[in-house]
């Protein structure tokens, strides 16, 4: 599975190691990735999840309900 959050859309960046004589190497940022299951009281099921921390908190706000069905909006989730 790729390392992309299925609420946020947060993904793998890519950057520069900048050692102290200025000598630049590639390198890679990784979002906080998060494997979490979730009751849906909505639809009475259970639903596995890879979410950053930015995702738990939009879940803990707007609730999984919403936001999995925002997720599927902007296409970062497929039911």
């Amino acid at each position: 599975m790729s390392r992309i959050c299925q609420i946020t859309g947060k993904k793998v960046m890519t950057g520069n190691n900048v050692s102290h004589s200025h000598i630049k190497t590639k390198r890679k940022f990784h979002p906080n990735l998060q494997t979490k299951r979730f009751y849906v009281p909505e639809t009475g099921k259970w639903v596995t999840l890879m979410v950053s921390a930015a995702g738990l908190r939009i879940i803990n706000k707007k609730g999984i309900y919403n936001a999995l069905k925002e997720a599927e909006a902007k296409g970062f989730y497929k039911a």
